[in-house]
């Protein structure tokens, strides 16, 4: 069985964060100027062993990797941005694949949406755009067949595990998965994975996920089928920035004006609870846990809190999505784990200065004598 965090490559500069966000910008600027949006809001999440690190240092690659092999982690899930043919953020898979190290399993997740300035995928101020009616699966795949070749990748039966991250962005997904596996195997190889992430944009059912010709889905958190409504004091108390920022949108005049501040508010434990008591997917599905979240640091409107300081809760989920997949074949036992270091998104593994390592350990008393 094995646990697999998503891994976030923002935390180096690049010429184009330079140009849309200011010269020297990585997900540091955002989480450093992170507030308290409210009574008790943890905020800003600052990190404690390995410090606001830069993903271009392999020293800083290494730690991650030793401390994530520590605590029973089994591999990382490298978020990667193709733009036909334009690359953002690569720098640290491609260390990874030329320098061979760190000696730690990984995937990667095409996470194929528009990039805007709002943070939340969604058309408006677009920064660069995902032009799927354009996308050449082979080319994709020529880049993409070192990181498959690479005796370090995950695999299913030989078979490299490839996510995506919003299959609904296609305008044919079924041609582009026969694509895809003749791309694999004009490479040699005995197939490709396919996982299909189940985000909050996926509307389809799991079976029907998988009569596409998908292998797997993986379930992604948090997701609007687990959030439970806020609070009616909660709404009320954004009521008025609400319909302010409202009139804003209707009026477009965003440009001219700053929307006021607001914060969906929901309760972990009951996140918890309705994870667990959910029905099992009668379609092979790959279970994800999130410890918290919290996007404040990245949006002024429209945060999304789901405060979580302890980490019994969090083990109490992700042992319940281990015994999910408990029965599957061993090497699709795989659990998914949001994120190692979605730090501006209050979602990590990583150490910071509030709870320290006990989301690590948590997951060492659940995976840490099974990886």
């Amino acid at each position: 069985m094995k646990a697999i965090a998503f891994y976030l490559p923002q935390f180096h500069p690049t010429p184009e964060n330079d140009r849309w966000w200011g010269k020297g910008f990585t997900e540091w600027t955002n989480v450093a100027k992170a507030k308290p949006r409210f009574g008790g809001h943890y905020q800003p999440h600052i990190p404690a062993d390995l410090g606001f690190y830069d993903l271009r240092l392999l020293e800083t690659r290494i730690a991650q990797a030793e401390m994530a092999k520590e605590y029973g982690i089994g591999g990382f899930c490298y978020y990667h941005y193709w733009f036909n043919g334009q690359l953002l953020l690569e720098r640290p898979l491609e260390a990874v694949l030329a320098e061979q190290e760190p000696d730690l399993p990984f995937c990667v997740c095409w996470a194929n949406e528009t990039w805007s300035r709002r943070w939340d995928g969604q058309e408006h101020e677009i920064l660069i755009g995902q032009d799927l009616e354009a996308y050449d699966p082979e080319a994709h795949f020529a880049y993409l067949g070192r990181a498959f070749a690479d005796s370090r990748y995950i695999r299913v039966g030989a078979k490299p595990v490839f996510l995506i991250y919003r299959i609904d962005q296609f305008p044919e997904i079924a041609r582009t998965i026969g694509q895809w596996r003749q791309a694999a195997a004009d490479q040699g190889l005995p197939g490709i994975y396919l996982c299909a992430v189940r985000s909050h944009m996926h509307t389809l059912t799991d079976q029907q996920t998988v009569d596409l010709g998908f292998d797997a889905l993986v379930g992604f958190e948090p997701h609007s089928r687990t959030l439970l409504r806020q609070s009616a004091l909660g709404y009320a108390r954004n009521f008025v920035p609400r319909a302010f920022n409202h009139v804003l949108r209707r009026l477009k005049l965003r440009s001219s004006f700053s929307e006021m501040p607001t914060v969906n508010r929901f309760d972990y434990r009951s996140l918890v609870r309705t994870a667990i008591g959910s029905a099992r997917s009668s379609a092979r599905l790959f279970p994800c846990v999130i410890p918290s979240w919290d996007n404040s640091a990245r949006r002024r409107s429209g945060a999304t809190v789901i405060q979580n300081d302890d980490p019994q809760l969090f083990e109490t989920w992700l042992r319940d999505a281990a015994n999910r997949v408990a029965d599957y074949p061993e090497d699709e036992q795989l659990v998914f784990i949001n994120a190692w270091n979605e730090w501006a998104e209050g979602c990590h593994l990583e150490p910071d200065l509030r709870n320290g390592r006990g989301f690590l350990e948590a997951v060492y008393r659940v995976f840490g004598k099974k990886s």
